[in-house]
């Protein structure tokens, strides 16, 4: 299933009754500061949801800083913003899709699938001279069910097992698990961390760093694009995806969907929550 709009999709059924643009501008770490941009100017219609505010739990000792949301509670939100089963939502950010691809994740994990990224950030939009404004939505509230999908992530346990080269885990035995790492190759190597205690990458993984599926414009490769960017990935193999907190993985897990891979999944806590847990082991540099 696709997952990419262009702008000019959006801008053609801008106004279509079942449409419904979520504005995801966020700031890692700093709750409201996407909200403010949002209220300067977004996409007509839009409603704005906020990685730290709507989009993520509260912290706990386990689970990452950006621990996924509760079901029920995120469901509730959706609600409130008219979003329901026939609802078809294009989410978009001005960070390379970074925080509307973890909008995407969350809400297929929900079992919503009519959800899209905009393949392009909104500083494009703008640039198109596209609408914009400033007024606030009204929306009628409307009911979201929320049907969890499981499968969709993976628990530090599995990933531990994965990591020790134990058997492979799943529906996806005989063939070897795949985990990707999708920070900076610096992050990945131990050579510097700017924001968790511990530097290196989970043993095992490799490093596809998440902006490489952009273009250089910061748009989204196309499939054909995508599948020569994973063309040493096995599409048979199961594939866990990690960053630092479960947010950049996620244009990863929607890029790899783009390129043909279906059995893949994240690791929500991503590096975060690996590193709470004192006796996994880390590894500095090439493996």
């Amino acid at each position: 299933m696709k997952s990419l709009v262009s702008k000019r999709w959006l801008l053609a059924r801008l106004y279509e009754p079942d449409i419904i643009i979520a504005d995801c501008r966020s700031l890692l770490g700093q709750a409201g500061a996407g909200r403010a941009q949002f209220n300067e100017d977004h996409i007509p219609g839009a409603v704005h949801f906020d990685l730290e505010e709507d989009l993520t739990a509260p912290l706990g000792e386990h689970g990452g800083r950006h621990p996924l949301p509760d079901a029920d509670t995120l469901a509730a939100r959706l609600s409130r913003a008219g979003i329901n089963a026939s609802s078809r939502i294009i989410a978009y950010d001005d960070q390379g899709g970074m925080m509307a691809s973890r909008f995407w994740w969350l809400l297929r994990y929900l079992g919503h699938e009519q959800v899209y990224v905009l393949d392009e950030s909104y500083n494009a939009w703008k640039e198109a001279k596209f609408s914009i404004t400033a007024d606030q939505p009204i929306r009628i509230p409307s009911t979201f069910v929320a049907n969890v999908q499981p499968q969709m992530l993976t628990s530090m346990e599995e990933v531990q097992r994965i990591s020790e080269g134990s058997v492979p885990i799943g529906s996806y035995i005989g063939f070897s698990p795949i985990l990707i790492d999708s920070r900076e190759r610096p992050r990945y190597l131990g050579l510097e961390e700017p924001i968790d205690q511990a530097a290196g990458h989970i043993p095992g993984a490799v490093n596809f760093f998440w902006k490489g599926v952009l273009d250089e414009k910061g748009t989204f490769k196309n499939s054909e694009q995508l599948q020569q960017h994973f063309a040493d990935l096995d599409q048979n193999a199961e594939i866990i995806v990690y960053c630092g907190s479960g947010v950049s993985a996620c244009p990863n897990v929607l890029a790899l969907n783009e390129a043909g891979f279906s059995k893949v999944r994240l690791y929500p806590g991503s590096w975060s929550d690996w590193i709470s847990y004192e006796e996994n082991p880390i590894v500095v540099g090439e493996e």
